[in-house]
């Protein structure tokens, strides 16, 4: 006998009486985080390019916040999940598709779009800094690779009853030929005995739309974060490459120099070394390693 509820209904008949407009529904967007890196420009031929973690960012083309810069996304349609529409997106902006693509988090503050009602959930991706090539989208001015800085200003940690709070403030600062753009991004880790609640905040923003300082913020953070435990770094690479170029991606996504015995030993299972050498780079030719495919 098929269950009753505390109405007497059947399911079929309580689906059959549901109201979808007894519940103010939200829209729902996707906001892709697309990082690369590349090399700078340096007509040294004989010094190693330096490397350079870049972000995808469109101007807007129209109204809310018209003519400032925002992450690329839209609107997820009825007949997709919010990682097909990241796809879609990722495909439109960049032209490339089966790359690096996780989901970030879920921003939903009251307020975020002056539109109406909108949650946005966001996604990282990364691409291989050869396979770079942006369009602007229909409702789109312009899009472009912004070098991406991101830095401590300030950090304190405060006690309180049964936890303390950690507070800090990072600078994100993204340039172009397009546009010079800046925020500070504040972080607060709340920890109790019983949890830990971490929030973000935008202090200042000269540039961006929207919430998106908080979500490159995010990114950011997240990104940093696996680098240390995963083989992400290695979806930013070519299928072949030095244990050089390896470190510089290390170095630009941490923004921070790392000692070259210590992190060869960090990736040492990280990578298959290759019989193949540079060439034609204008100094001793180096061996090139390939992704070790076998780790977990």
């Amino acid at each position: 006998m098929e269950p009753l509820d505390r109405d007497g209904l059947t399911e079929r008949e309580f689906l059959e009486r549901y109201q979808v407009g007894d519940y103010e529904r939200p829209s729902v967007a996707v906001d892709m985080v697309i990082f690369a890196v590349t090399e700078s420009d340096e007509n040294n031929y004989r010094k190693l390019p330096e490397k350079e973690l870049r972000i995808l960012l469109i101007q807007r083309g129209g109204h809310p916040f018209l003519d400032q810069w925002a992450l690329p996304g839209g609107f997820v349609r009825p007949n997709e999940t919010t990682e097909q529409a990241a796809a879609r997106e990722l495909k439109e902006e960049t032209g490339v598709d089966n790359v690096y693509l996780e989901q970030l988090y879920t921003f939903s503050d009251i307020g975020r779009d002056p539109r109406t009602w909108v949650m946005s959930c966001s996604y990282l991706a990364l691409i291989i800094g050869d396979l770079l090539q942006v369009q602007a989208g229909d409702d789109a001015a312009n899009a472009a690779w912004f070098k991406v800085s991101y830095r401590l200003l300030k950090e304190y940690k405060e006690r309180m009853d049964g936890g303390y709070v950690h507070k800090s403030q990072q600078e994100l600062r993204l340039s172009s030929d397009h546009a010079e753009l800046k925020a500070i991004v504040e972080w607060t880790v709340t920890v109790t005995e019983t949890s830990t609640k971490t929030t973000y905040a935008i202090v200042s923003n000269e540039g961006l739309a929207f919430d998106h300082a908080k979500i490159i913020a995010f990114a950011i953070e997240r990104l940093r974060g696996k680098v240390n435990d995963t083989d992400i770094a290695l979806h930013l690479m070519p299928k072949l490459f030095t244990l050089t170029d390896l470190q510089q991606v290390y170095e630009v996504i941490l923004g921070k120099e790392l000692l070259k015995a210590a992190f060869r030993r960090k990736v040492a299972n990280l990578v298959i070394e290759t019989d193949h050498y540079t060439e034609n780079a204008g100094h001793r030719p180096s061996r090139l390693y390939r992704r070790n495919m076998e780790v977990l």
